[in-house]
């Protein structure tokens, strides 16, 4: 029963990314349009190829670098999935698992299709201008991280 949770977290994470990214980069077509403010300076999309992992850390252009990175979180998807279908955790622990792991493979399927990931959320506020992008998934995946961090050692519900 629980690892439904995890299931459908997951599905719902990747499919809602995967829209998302659709949506702003194909049908809005922000690459070409240019930014488009949705509410300055809180929401922007701005589009970009992330070669790396979070904020562009570990930028590579080489196909190496790709594939170690899709090998990397299809790693960490295995092992999330491995550690919560062997213990007996929390239904909320079960859908922070699903999350990161969604958000993941959302990131991973850019990598494949693209060789880089689709990013175009940018968010800045109270004066502060921030010049990155992120993604949908990236949201999922550090909710998800969060969650498994904050929810360890909880007793199941």
């Amino acid at each position: 029963m629980r690892m439904r949770a995890l299931f459908w977290a997951g599905f719902w994470a990747f499919l809602l990314d995967q829209a998302s990214k659709y949506l702003v980069v194909y049908v809005m077509d922000v690459a070409h349009r240019g930014n488009i403010d949705v509410l300055p300076p809180l929401l922007r999309f701005r589009y970009g190829e992330n070669r790396g992992i979070n904020f562009g850390l570990f930028q590579g252009d080489s196909d190496a670098s790709r594939w170690i990175l899709v090998g990397l979180s299809l790693v960490i998807c295995a092992v999330v999935l491995g550690w919560l279908a062997r213990g007996r955790h929390s239904r909320l622990m079960m859908i922070s698992g699903g999350l990161l792991i969604g958000g993941a493979l959302g990131n991973v399927i850019d990598r494949l299709l693209y060789g880089y990931v689709l990013d175009f959320l940018n968010m800045s506020c109270c004066g502060i201008e921030n010049p990155f992008v992120f993604n949908v998934a990236d949201i999922f995946i550090f909710a998800g991280a969060a969650g498994l961090i904050l929810l360890d050692g909880k007793k199941p519900s």
